[in-house]
């Protein structure tokens, strides 16, 4: 996962290990840090039931597995319309209906159970992957046949921007939630902006950035999630993950999702990634597979 981390750890933060990466709270009052937390953790386990794909009971799985269409809850709704979006925006980029291609790499259970596993070449049989053969139509999810949907790519972006604002709304404090390299942030921020320091592996370069209230971040890897020879971005294309170009990019907006959207799809655009986030016009840090730094947008030097 990259080490996106608010600094310093005080009596304002808790964190704790989920989905194979680490959640972390920050709170600008100190005595609101257990409900919020509270917060947080129901925020995760609902969303957590509703779209898991290592969860046989999750209603993400029941829809897939109907073979007609379903109506779903609000929230999967939500969730599923977040990933069809982005998919639209990025020309196919970020594509939710690569399920079955990560298992037939191999990416078939919670990341944190595939440390050290050793993947053996296999012969992968999926319907090729295009996000507009999913309908939703308000809550009626229809899913073809074959297909296994996976929302990693934009859910636990969304999960970010729903529970820093829900704890924002409820308890009278400015709040930072990070999931891996997913952060977003609401309410007031501490003085001079939220403290983030970026970087991936220990040793790779690194920068410290201050957040204005509201702002977002998200960081994709091709470094973090790794087993064998595989990570977990997969180029929708070729169903194969997508050309080491980058280490990292990582990109900042005024939402989690916004900033995940964009960041997957420079991973999957490889050497076309510049032009897409200059594009966008939004402040993004790419770092090369040798560890050199390329900054657009106004990311600070």
């Amino acid at each position: 996962m990259p080490l996106i981390e608010t600094l310093p750890v005080g009596n304002d933060t808790a964190q704790w290990a989920i989905w194979g990466t680490v959640a972390r709270i920050v709170v600008t009052e100190p005595a609101a840090l257990p409900a919020a937390t509270a917060i947080l953790r129901a925020e995760l386990a609902v969303v957590d039931a509703a779209c898991s794909r290592f969860r046989p009971d999750s209603e993400l799985n029941a829809a897939c597995r109907s073979g007609r269409t379903t109506t779903v809850s609000p929230l999967l709704a939500g969730l599923v319309r977040a990933a069809l979006d982005a998919a639209r925006d990025t020309g196919g980029d970020v594509d939710p209906t690569v399920g079955a291609a990560l298992c037939g790499i191999g990416y078939d259970r919670d990341f944190a159970a595939l440390t050290g596993r050793v993947v053996a070449p296999a012969v992968r049989v999926f319907p090729a992957p295009d996000w507009r053969a999913v309908e939703l139509v308000g809550r009626d999810l229809t899913v073809p046949a074959g297909v296994l949907l996976d929302l990693g790519a934009t859910a636990k972006a969304v999960a970010a921007d729903r529970a820093a604002a829900a704890i924002a709304g409820a308890l009278d404090t400015g709040v930072m939630v990070a999931l891996g390299g997913d952060i977003a942030t609401a309410g007031p921020a501490p003085d001079g902006g939220w403290r983030v320091l970026v970087q991936d592996r220990p040793g790779d370069p690194q920068c410290t950035v201050r957040m204005p209230a509201g702002a977002a971040l998200a960081t994709s890897s091709t470094v973090g999630r790794t087993w064998g020879a595989y990570h977990h971005i997969v180029d929708p294309r070729s169903g194969l993950p997508a050309p080491r170009v980058w280490r990292t990019v990582t990109v900042a907006a005024f939402s989690c999702l916004r900033a995940n959207t964009l960041s997957t799809a420079a991973v999957v655009r490889g050497h076309r990634a510049p032009t897409l986030l200059a594009d966008a016009g939004l402040p993004a840090r790419l770092v090369t597979a040798d560890s050199d730094v390329l900054r657009l947008g106004g990311w600070p030097a």
